[in-house]
């Protein structure tokens, strides 16, 4: 027979070990909340990391997308200036601000009292010869009266000879003998540095301005949407080598001309190639900001006659030339088509004076043939340009 003692103790062993059964998964869960726990602040700081490493990644490939101009890239954007303008800038006194176009330059002081309240942002530059002052001098009068940035290409080196002008020391001079316009528009005029201007007029030196106003004329293309433009010439006067400049009268403006051809070559309401429209000649064109732009970067850097571009022009009209393209026939000018660029006045005997006029139209030819291969081969070479003009439609 068992002592009670025995009995008793047996039974307090079983009690212990039901009571802890049923405390360990109340254990195990209590640990596992622990240690998930302790798991999940010990990663906190490598998730926090990993944030941190993506938003750093995110921040480089934003200002790896930045566009920057070339050089650049060493300093801060906010500090880069990409772009200039010829305003003329005072030596010593404070300078005064004025609002011109969508910019803000200044006038030098003397000039401050003199400027008008509808100034205008366009810049006309020119080649020019000595033989032309009287020419050049009212055209730069007319221009300057509209407040225009002037600038002259001396192609002849003098330079001191026009300093009896009372406009001499406001206009900008860049000197360089014997070259044409279209060599110093490809070297000072690059569209950075004109950027300033709504406006560029580029234009030869033998031309009469008594029929122009230059402020009229920009209200015309700007409301016409004209991108690419001429004065019309008066053909009573003129020496008119293309019919689509002739003036026509009771007309604002004109885009195409009509001529009778055969084979289709003539040019008609159907007509949408130049020279029947969306042409102009390259003797006195005006190029919107955004036109020269792209017009600057057809230019040939060695072809300094730019004969062929007249006909490409089109590309540079900002949308369809058969409407972006005009000739303005209520602001005309005259063309005299006095010798330049090495020309001889035939009405003054000078047998020491050499006529360079057929080796000017020998190379002129010479270059025209260069370009439009270059243009040829352009084209078949380049795999992701597609021709908004297509030979079909021509």
């Amino acid at each position: 027979m068992k002592s009670p003692s025995r009995a008793l103790s047996g039974g307090d062993s079983k009690s212990k070990r039901s009571c802890l059964y049923a405390m360990f998964p109340a254990v195990c869960l209590i640990c596992a909340i622990v240690i998930f726990t302790s798991l999940m602040f010990s990663s906190q700081p490598g998730l926090s990391s990993w944030k941190m490493d993506a938003q750093q990644s995110a921040t480089v490939d934003k200002c790896k997308n930045q566009c920057r101009p070339k050089g650049s890239e060493a300093l801060p954007a906010g500090i880069v200036s990409s772009t200039s303008s010829f305003d003329l800038r005072p030596l010593w006194d404070p300078p005064m601000p004025r609002k011109r176009g969508h910019h803000h330059t200044v006038e030098p002081p003397e000039a401050a009292a003199e400027v008008k309240l509808n100034a205008s942002s366009s810049l006309f530059a020119m080649a020019v010869g000595i033989k032309q002052k009287d020419l050049v001098n009212k055209m730069v009068k007319k221009f300057l009266e509209s407040n225009f940035t002037v600038m002259l290409f001396h192609y002849d080196g003098t330079v001191d000879g026009w300093n009896d002008l009372e406009w001499n020391s406001r206009v900008i001079h860049v000197s360089v003998n014997g070259q044409g316009k279209w060599w110093f528009a490809k070297r000072f005029l690059h569209p950075d540095i004109v950027e300033d201007y709504d406006y560029i007029f580029l234009w030869d030196e033998d031309l009469g301005v008594e029929h122009f106003h230059p402020d009229k004329y920009v209200s015309i293309i700007k409301l016409e949407g004209l991108e690419i433009s001429q004065p019309a010439l008066d053909p009573k006067i003129s020496e008119v080598h293309h019919q689509i400049t002739a003036r026509l009268r009771r007309s604002t403006v004109h885009r195409r001309t009509y001529k009778a051809g055969n084979d289709g070559k003539g040019c008609d309401n159907n007509s949408t190639a130049p020279p029947c429209t969306g042409w102009i000649e390259m003797m006195a064109p005006v190029f919107s900001r955004a036109a020269w732009r792209c017009v600057w970067y057809m230019i040939q850097n060695d072809l300094i006659h730019a004969w062929g571009l007249d006909m490409q022009l089109g590309y540079c009209a900002q949308g369809d030339r058969t409407k972006n393209v005009g000739v303005v026939d209520s602001e005309y000018i005259i063309h005299y088509n006095r010798p330049t660029l090495g020309g001889v006045d035939q009405t003054v005997l000078n047998p020491q004076e050499k006529d360079h006029r057929v080796d000017v139209r020998r190379l002129s030819y010479r270059e025209l043939d260069i370009f439009r291969k270059r243009w040829e081969k352009a084209v078949n070479e380049d795999e992701c340009w597609v021709d908004p003009f297509p030979p079909s439609s021509e």
